[in-house]
């Protein structure tokens, strides 16, 4: 297994022989407004790709996203992604994705392709009536590796650990938050409770959106098990 973190949560993985792109935000730095209603008002992303769009998308052999907002699939990766590969998603997300000419196929429950199961698995996009208002959302389980996709720990999370037993897991990690309600992706405390869990953890989504507050050094202080690269390194877990 190998997992590449491109930018934000937009990974490469090379499992079952397979490259999988995840969640692909493939816009310019700073091609788009900053998230209304969060404390630092600059362009997103913040910071430029580290290798150029179309190496991103060369040669993947499926992609997966988990949801539709616009730092997990932006104008730049509809414009670019291969029409003739798979594309994973919730149900929800089907018919937009379709529309685009992508070949979708929609993950109800779990899916069997190529010899690598897809398990379609829940999420809470932050806590009350801000999850309701940012859902859907989804995780998935491929192998045994767990994307636990934007969500903070809940039961949820735990249950679908206890149930699949991942050797690894990837979270979203920036603490992301708007002005009011807590957090609408993990911090350090949400990342404690997957390390304490699974025995592998690689932390993303960090310092690429203006509404992502954790950074790296804090996160790797505050729990140092924790895997969290650098964009463009790869990782073998």
């Amino acid at each position: 297994m190998r997992v590449r973190l491109i930018r934000n949560a937009t990974v490469i993985l090379e499992l079952a022989g397979k490259r999988i792109l995840v969640d692909p935000m493939l816009d310019d730095a700073g091609a788009r407004p900053p998230i209304e209603n969060t404390a630092n008002p600059v362009p997103n992303p913040t910071v430029p790709l580290p290798i150029p769009a179309h190496e991103v998308v060369r040669g993947i052999d499926a992609v997966l996203v988990t949801h539709r907002h616009r730092d997990h699939l932006d104008a730049r990766a509809e414009e670019l992604l291969p029409r003739d590969v798979p594309v994973f998603c919730q149900p929800e997300d089907e018919t937009p994705l379709r529309a685009l000419g992508l070949d979708v196929r929609p993950v109800a429950e779990s899916t069997d392709w190529d010899g690598l199961r897809i398990v379609r698995t829940p999420a809470h996009h932050g806590s009350g009536r801000i999850a309701e208002l940012l859902a859907p959302v989804s995780g998935f389980v491929l192998g045994d590796l767990y994307l636990a996709g934007d969500t903070v720990w809940f039961d949820g999370v735990e249950e679908t650990i206890a149930r699949h037993r991942p050797r690894v897991a990837v979270v979203n990690a920036g603490g992301a938050r708007f002005l009011e309600g807590g957090l609408i992706i993990m911090g350090i405390e949400d990342v404690r409770e997957v390390a304490a869990r699974v025995p592998v953890v690689i932390a993303v989504h960090l310092e690429a959106l203006n509404h992502c507050f954790l950074t790296r050094s804090e996160l790797r202080a505050a729990v140092p098990a924790v895997l969290v690269p650098e964009d463009g390194e790869t990782l073998t877990p």
